[in-house]
């Protein structure tokens, strides 16, 4: 079965790049390393997504980053090596790992913890929780969840979980030790000023768990309101 091979995960928008090119703010965003990308642009009909997922394959290159199209199955198909992110409300992931076989990545995006067992149930390669902390563009779901439910779902599944919703450098640090693998985000880099440096601080910050010495920021927090 394929893995999720970077701990950062850039899902694209072309609305938040501030005017600037999306292929222009990835090209920076990958001379930091190397996240995967999840091509998420639903107002694009199939032709335009497959000719954008050929241009972020190409602008890759040799850097090895993975590439993720959201929802679209046959998109997918059709971009050699390119693997399915599901929402989740759509088809089974039971469904979908059997149309796109067991080579191809395939991860789902979840807002609690029996959806997350249910999506690894399913076949999930990965699961995406949120929202963890307060951001704009997962208002829809509802109130954040927390980390203490992060870590709850990292130790009910045994695939990775990527937190996502406002996620910085610091909180991308206390979730991974509340236990997620690693974290997805959209502003935070494509709308940052400079992607690379913002690219490159999340990667370090994901890099490894708080240290042992140190308290996470959640545990202090939830110290000082016992």
């Amino acid at each position: 079965m394929p893995s999720l091979k970077s701990r950062l995960l850039l899902v694209t928008d072309r609305q938040q790049t501030k005017g600037r090119p999306l292929l222009s703010v990835l090209s920076e965003a990958l001379k930091a390393g190397g996240p995967s990308i999840q091509l998420r642009e639903r107002d694009l009909g199939a032709k335009e997504l497959l000719a954008l997922a050929d241009q972020i394959v190409r602008l890759i290159g040799s850097r090895g980053s993975q590439v993720l199209i959201n929802d679209r199955i046959d998109v997918a198909l059709s971009v050699e090596g390119a693997g399915v992110h599901l929402r989740s409300d759509s088809l089974p992931v039971s469904v979908v790992r059997r149309l796109i076989g067991t080579d191809r990545l395939l991860g789902v995006s979840v807002h609690s913890v029996s959806e997350a067992m249910q999506a690894e149930a399913g076949g999930a390669d990965y699961i995406v929780f949120g929202p963890i902390y307060e951001t704009p563009s997962k208002h829809m779901y509802g109130c954040p969840l927390g980390l203490s439910k992060l870590e709850e779902a990292a130790r009910a599944v045994r695939v990775p979980i990527v937190g996502i919703g406002g996620v910085t450098a610091a909180r991308a640090r206390d979730m991974r030790s509340a236990g997620a693998f690693g974290v997805a985000v959209i502003a935070a880099v494509l709308g940052a000023e400079d992607a690379e440096a913002a690219t490159r601080a999340l990667l370090d910050a994901v890099a490894s768990p708080s240290s042992s010495t140190g308290t996470p920021d959640f545990m202090r927090e939830n110290r000082a309101s016992s």
